[in-house]
């Protein structure tokens, strides 16, 4: 199993930020793909969860509204469109499997 992370980066409140997970090493489109964060000092925290069909979503509380979760199942690629970025987005995004596994994130930083 292998998650790659990217589209992160430096970005200004309003801005928005699209962030990819390519996937390989299992059925991908038999496969939920949830979207945690950890932010600086704390710890890892759920933002969304995508079904295998790419059908269902699920957004956790902060983020309803502004985050979408996607995935291509034929290219097994899965995204998390951010919208505006809020400060406290700043933090180490990682696509991952519901049992946990998970790439090594990517870093969305938001400054003013």
């Amino acid at each position: 199993v292998q998650l790659v992370e990217s589209g992160g980066g430096l970005a200004q409140p309003g801005e928005s930020l699209r962030l990819s997970c390519a996937a390989s090493g299992f059925p991908f489109s038999r496969y939920a793909i949830r979207w945690v964060r950890q932010a600086p000092g704390k710890g890892l925290e759920r933002v969304a969860v995508i079904d295998g069909g790419g059908q269902e979503t699920h957004y956790e509380k902060p983020v309803k509204g502004r985050f979408g979760i996607s995935k291509d199942n034929g290219k097994n690629f899965a995204f998390l469109l951010i919208n505006n970025l809020r400060p406290e987005a700043t933090a180490l995004y990682y696509c991952a499997l519901t049992d946990g596994t998970r790439g090594r994130g990517t870093q969305v930083t938001v400054f003013s």
